[in-house]
């Protein structure tokens, strides 16, 4: 598993910086406006009811597109900016120009089909473990997105960030 993070981390590193289209993403779920995280998706250690990633509706998939890569950031935290709230792919119908992306229950690895884990949030021991941490910095005003990359098997094709906001 370690080797496919890296795989993929320098794949989107270096393709990223090269010529790479933008995607189109927004959030599905009106309670996520990008400025604040909604009320109760922050971690269980802090007050968390049934937290879970932003539904998102990614659109300008580029022809080809089978997987979307998504990684879940707090930027004001060295150690879990950069995917550490999670790294995960989601598989795309080939022919498929957008795409609404189902939201995925926080601290836990049981995640739907359509999903697989590349690296799980990196503080298993800050709260609980799973694929995904929800933003956990105890309401500090740490700022929170995730990247979203299109891949054609292994190539990027496009990618965005997309603020998910404060807490």
């Amino acid at each position: 598993m370690i080797q496919c993070k890296h795989v993929i981390t320098l794949v989107v590193t270096s393709v990223i910086s090269a010529n790479t289209f933008a995607l189109d993403a927004k959030f599905a779920d009106a309670r996520w406006d990008g400025k604040h995280v909604p009320t109760g998706q922050q971690c269980l250690k802090f007050g968390g009811d049934n937290p879970a990633t932003p539904a998102l509706t990614v659109s300008d998939l580029p022809p080809g597109t089978n997987v979307i890569v998504l990684e879940y950031s707090d930027r004001d935290s060295q150690k879990m900016d950069n995917g550490g709230h999670g790294r995960m792919q989601y598989t795309v119908n080939t022919s498929a120009s957008q795409v609404t992306i189902p939201s995925v229950a926080g601290h836990s690895f049981d995640i739907p089909a359509e999903f697989k884990i590349i690296e799980a949030h990196r503080s298993p021991g800050w709260d609980k473990a799973g694929a995904y941490m929800p933003p956990c910095s105890g309401g500090k005003g740490h700022a929170y997105y995730v990247t979203i990359t299109a891949l054609q098997d292994d190539n990027v094709s496009a990618s965005t960030l997309l603020e998910m906001g404060k807490y």
